[in-house]
């Protein structure tokens, strides 16, 4: 039976407009005096909806709660030395886990590069920080390290998400990972002739000349390795040395043969192996950033230009360059 508004004037006729209807409006005092169940108004006083449930009037909850979301971040990586036996650069950090982000709150979301290779005029250069950051979230994974290499004298590898590898003189050892984000590099030397150690990946440390292998993840709905070391450099003879699964740079012999880290996997890069001061290294892979999330709960505004995919019910973003998300 259809109501009549004459009678209930104090009712509503909802229409198929795509604008907004004004609720009632009024102070607690001037709610109706005999309402029905199912009543609904904005009440000034206590700037809430309302509704009437028969028996009293009750709050509609509007709050805005925090959903879970799964992510990934890794770094950019490390550069790998120059000269004969120069170290790999170490893997970026490697961070996977949940977290929950709070509607209407930006999120930033910064892709590390990955650090130049050395040469006789600077060091090899650790890979930069990859973070997410946004009302109580914080969360960064750390560069991967650069590796020992040679500028007018032997320096050290360097320290990171992943350590870098040591150089074959002097200073053989390998830089350090950082706890629960990647492994250390190895020593260098060993022979025969002179050999950089391998840069630590984010599944485990530089082995000998070998780059650490990455770290697999599913994030995406597919198993991708990422974050692998890259493999020192050797002279004056052996062989090329492919770096570690995850992006890692291949350790070059006699100066040919190494490669830079691969793009967004945060691998490191390779060492030289080549008897001239003036080549420089492989260079670290730059970072990424992937978050997955119920597609209910995504809002669909971003910045900075990420993959949108879905996998079942999950929306997933993938960051190769820096940009937000609003949840």
């Amino acid at each position: 039976m259809a109501i009549d508004k004459i009678d209930h004037p104090e009712l509503l006729e909802l229409d198929s407009s795509t604008g907004a209807t004004a609720l009632p409006r009024g102070t607690t005092a001037q709610r109706p005096a005999s309402p029905s169940a199912g009543y609904i108004r904005f009440n000034t006083t206590d700037n809430v909806l309302e509704t009437y449930n028969g028996t009293e009037w009750l709050t509609i909850d509007t709050t805005d709660y925090p959903y879970s979301i799964e992510y990934l971040v890794v770094a950019g990586g490390g550069g790998g030395a120059q000269y004969t036996g120069s170290g790999g650069g170490g893997a970026g950090g490697y961070l996977s886990s949940t977290t929950s982000l709070s509607t209407g709150i930006i999120y930033s979301i910064t892709i590390g590069a990955g650090g130049a290779g050395g040469v006789n005029t600077s060091e090899s250069v650790s890979g930069n920080d990859s973070s997410i950051l946004g009302g109580s979230v914080s969360i960064t994974s750390i560069g991967g390290g650069g590796g020992a290499g040679y500028k007018n004298s032997f320096y050290a590898a360097k320290n990171g998400g992943s350590g870098g590898g040591g150089a074959y003189a002097a200073t053989t050892s390998g830089g350090s990972g950082t706890l629960g984000q990647g492994n250390d590099g190895a020593t260098g030397g060993g022979g025969p002739g002179d050999v950089g150690g391998g840069g630590g990946g984010a599944g485990a440390a530089g082995s000998g000349r070998q780059g650490g292998i990455g770290t697999s993840s599913t994030i995406t709905g597919s198993s991708t390795y990422y974050a692998g070391g890259g493999s020192g450099g050797q002279y004056p003879s052996g062989s090329t040395l492919s770096g570690g699964l995850g992006g890692g740079g291949t350790g070059g012999l006699n100066g040919g043969g190494y490669t830079s880290g691969t793009t967004n996997t945060g691998g490191g890069g390779g060492g030289t192996g080549s008897s001239s001061i003036a080549t420089q290294g492989g260079s670290g892979g730059s970072g990424v950033i992937i978050l997955r999330m119920p597609t209910a709960n995504y809002s669909g505004t971003t910045t900075g230009s990420p993959t949108v995919t879905t996998d079942g019910s999950d929306t997933i973003l993938s960051y190769t360059s820096s940009g937000t998300y609003t949840a």
